[in-house]
Formats: C-alpha cells, structure tokens, sequence
C-alpha cells in the first residue's frame, strides 16, 4: 500500500504548506507550538535537552540487547519485548490496589477516584474478540469519564491503569471549565496522566527493593524505559522525518521510496548505535496516523512525559505545598500557556536546565538497569 499512502502524505504535506504560507506561519513547527500553547523559546530548550539525552537511551538499548543474548545492538522487534525475567502476573483486583494505594499514598481524593470508577463504572479493561487494542480515557458527563483498556494482568496493565486514571483525574478539575476552557493542548492533556503513572512507578521501585526483588525490579524498570524510549527517541525520529517531508514537499513530490529512506535516516539519527540498523523499520511512515491529521503531532508527547517527570520532581520537594495548587494548575491547562503554568510552580520551561532534570530521573532509572541486567545476562 505504499504508493496511495504516499500519495495521501503528499497530498495532506502539501495542503499544509500552503495553508500555514497563507496563514504566514514562518514553519509548519510554528503552527504546531501555537497549537499547542508552547513558545519556540521552550521547544528548543526541551529539543537541546533530548538530543543530549540520546547517547543515554542507547546505553539501555544496548543493555538490552546483551540481556536478550544479543552480542551487539538491540534489533528492532526486540525494543519492546519483555524482559527475560519473569515479573510475575498481576490480577485485576491486585492491579487496582497498586494503583489504589499510590494514589492514596499523594491524596486521599486521587486514592479515592480509583474506587469511584469502579463503583459507577467508568472502566471498560475487559479483553475479548473484536474490541480495539490500547487504552484511552474520554471526559463523559459532569466530571465522570470513560476509559477503556485491555487488562493483560502485568505491571504494564497497572501503569495504564494508572495513567488513564490520570486523564480522569484531570477531568474531574476540568468540569467547572467552560467547554472552550476544557478543550487541551496535546502537550498539556498527558501531564495529570504522566503524573500519576509516575507515583506508580515510583511507589514499584520503591517496593521492589534488594537482591530478592531484583527480577521484579528490572521487570519494572524494564516496562518504564521502553515507554521513555518510545516517548524520547522513537518521537525524536518522528519529528526528524516530517521537518525533513516538509522541506522536501516545498519542492516537489516524494516518491514511497524516498519517504523510506528518509524514516530509515531519522531512525538512525535518532537511535543510533543502540539499534540494528539493518533491523530498522522503513516504512515506520505508515504506520503512524499522526502524520495524516494533525501535524507534528508527536512531539507533544515527548513534552508531556517530561513535563509531567518535572512537576513530580518539584511534588517530592515540597509535597504540601504541591498538593496546594496542583488542581488548580490541571483546571488551568486549557487557558494558560506552558510557560505560564510552569511558573505557576516556579519551573522554567524555557530553561534547558528544566528538561535536563527530568530526564536526569530517567536517566538514574537507565543507570539502574543497567546494572541489574548486567546480573542476569
């Protein structure tokens, strides 16, 4: 199919340069910040910030892929395979109680949310034959929401529980809000749900401590990276390959060929020496709707994950007086922009230092894996 879906990439490419050139929109990544909310000023700072995080990504690649018996770098169908070590199954009752108690742990309002979408039935997480895969949470009536996701009964299932339930949270601030009010940014609607996975997260390693819990910690830690990976490096190439799609298609149309050569350079720029390059994915352009709706949709992700890392960083600081405005802020995240609701906590967005931080927290988590695959390659 790679012929019509290029000629669908040149088409919808094309339309928005012309549109963002009669809009004077000096880039397409313009158009996409002020969709978003987000200065260039900040973008560029968490940009700097990922690219000197790369080298950092790739060692846990590459920890993997020694884990996996794999002599050199990882191969791209094993990125997201789980750890050689079991984890253990979860049940769902045992999952809700993870999640129960994490949430419970920062507020007894959060804790309390995971009983209330059970007890008026919020939750679709039942498996069974033609119900889509992933997970996706919808504001519904009042401050109620819908979410549905696929239980698989493993640590990953409770982290998207987790982080549905953020987005719910994050409605429940919202329902006050005029309906204009209530309408998020893409990089603003993960933080509530990036938050509460991370207290997930968190309340695991904390749990999962010394050399009896040392399979089920890298298990854990194991699920976490390939999300952060997924979210930092994957995106990155993404965001490589359509600045690149758009600059050529001022010029002329792109052949399927040469729109897989350009996904197979992204990827390699952004992945580098962690992955096998012969094993990457050329035709990753495909596959991703994103590139067939709303342009430069991914990034956001990447500022969400390390928006919401930084606002659990500045919540360990100084947990009262976080607690204090944090819904306030979640209410706030369709009116304000980025930078006014990073001072609000006085966090700098603009800062590199900022970016830098959170993925300092990623960073230590890399560290840890490493070390303990090392004991069980």
């Amino acid at each position: 199919v790679e012929v019509p879906v290029a000629a669908a990439m040149n088409a919808i490419k094309g339309e928005a340069n012309t549109v963002n050139r009669r809009r004077h929109w000096s880039s397409p990544l313009d158009a996409s910040l002020f969709a978003n909310s987000v200065s260039r000023t900040t973008f560029d700072a968490m940009h700097a910030a990922v690219t000197d995080s790369l080298p950092d990504f790739r060692r846990w690649m590459l920890a993997k892929a020694a884990l996996h018996g794999h002599p050199g770098a990882l191969p791209w169908w094993d990125l997201v395979a789980p750890a050689p070590v079991s984890a253990g199954n979860v049940s769902w009752d045992e999952g809700l109680e993870v999640v129960r108690t994490a949430f419970g742990e920062y507020s007894p309002t959060l804790g309390g949310l995971v009983d209330r979408a059970i007890e008026e039935r919020w939750i679709d997480a039942e498996p069974r034959d033609g119900k889509t895969g992933g997970a996706f949470c919808m504001p519904f009536v009042d401050d109620r929401s819908l979410v549905l996701l696929n239980w698989s009964g493993s640590a990953e299932s409770t982290q998207t529980t987790a982080h549905e339930l953020g987005h719910a949270y994050h409605n429940t601030t919202l329902a006050q809000r005029t309906a204009l009010q209530r309408r998020l940014p893409m990089a603003l609607a993960e933080t509530a749900s990036i938050f509460c996975e991370t207290l997930v997260v968190e309340a695991g390693l904390a749990r999962l401590q010394g050399p009896d819990h040392a399979a089920e910690r890298l298990a854990l830690l194991d699920i976490d990276l390939q999300g952060s990976n997924q979210v930092v490096v994957d995106i990155r190439s993404r965001f490589t390959f359509e600045t690149e799609v758009f600059a050529r298609r001022q010029r002329r149309t792109l052949a399927a060929s040469e729109l897989s050569e350009m996904m197979n350079d992204a990827q390699a720029d952004a992945y580098g020496d962690g992955l096998e390059q012969a094993t990457a994915h050329p035709h990753m352009w495909l596959l991703k709707p994103h590139y067939y709706g709303s342009h430069f949709n991914n990034w956001p992700y990447t500022y969400g994950l390390l928006f919401g890392l930084g606002l659990f960083s500045r919540y360990r600081e100084d947990p009262e007086h976080f607690r204090n405005g944090y819904d306030t802020l979640l209410s706030r995240a369709g009116m304000d922009t980025a930078e006014e609701l990073g001072a609000a906590f006085g966090l700098d967005v603009t800062d590199e230092g900022f970016w830098v931080a959170s993925l300092d927290v990623v960073r230590a988590r890399i560290d840890d894996y490493v070390e303990l695959a090392d004991r069980f390659r």
